[in-house]
């Protein structure tokens, strides 16, 4: 899944490519999202990219490609589907188990929409999830907690909530649309996002941007 923005900037890509055969300057895209900056332009070109849905083209200025378009939109809008949890979290005991909802995927890298609607169901020892509080699972999609032992494919175990103390692994909520998995640093007046891996840099964000929805509490690993 896309976040909006995302969606929003492929399709404009896509639209300028087909009709004029060139890609949109950066001003262009900037200006086309309602944007603040060219370097969001960047993050959003960097995201797709990374996702197989765009490719840039060496040696030429402004030339992208657009590989794929997204499978899943909303009929209403065309555009991905909102961020918002609907799920039953109410646990489902069967004998001393218990069964949470997996809401789909969770970025550790670039982040992606992530809370969808509930997918299916998986069962946990009580030891797990069968303490007080709401529980979920989502699917690691992304390299950037690897150095905390969470890789991509991974199940991470969430446990729902609205704050997390620091250095604790969350789910983070950025600008009410972009979801991701990161170890919580609180500085000062600031909010910082770390991954696990030094190849991804500590994104550091005001405190009215970030929203916690959950803190890791633990993980399933599946062996093919």
């Amino acid at each position: 899944m896309l976040t909006r923005k995302q969606h929003q900037l492929l399709l404009f890509i896509h639209k300028r490519l087909s009709e004029d055969g060139v890609s949109p300057s950066f001003e262009e895209m900037k200006d086309a999202l309602d944007l603040a900056s060219k370097s969001g332009v960047h993050r959003l070109i960097t995201a797709l990219e990374e996702r197989g849905f765009i490719r840039r083209l060496a040696h030429r200025a402004r030339a992208l490609e657009v590989l794929k378009m997204p499978e899943t939109v909303t009929p209403e809008t065309g555009a991905a589907a909102p961020n918002v949890v609907h799920a039953d979290f109410t646990p489902e005991p069967a004998n001393d188990s218990v069964s949470v909802p997996v809401l789909g995927k969770i970025a550790a890298g670039v982040p992606i929409e992530a809370i969808q609607h509930e997918q299916d169901r998986i069962t946990l020892p009580p030891d797990i999830a069968g303490g007080r509080g709401e529980h979920y699972a989502l699917e690691v999609e992304g390299d950037s907690m690897v150095d905390a032992g969470i890789l991509d494919g991974d199940i991470v175990i969430v446990e729902r909530c609205d704050t997390a103390h620091n250095g604790e692994i969350v789910v983070a909520l950025v600008d009410e649309e972009e979801a991701t998995l990161k170890r919580l640093r609180k500085k000062g007046g600031s909010i910082a996002l770390e991954a696990a891996n030094p190849a991804y840099e500590t994104r550091i964000f005001g405190p009215d941007r970030v929203r916690v929805q959950g803190r890791l509490v633990g993980l399933i690993r599946r062996y093919h």
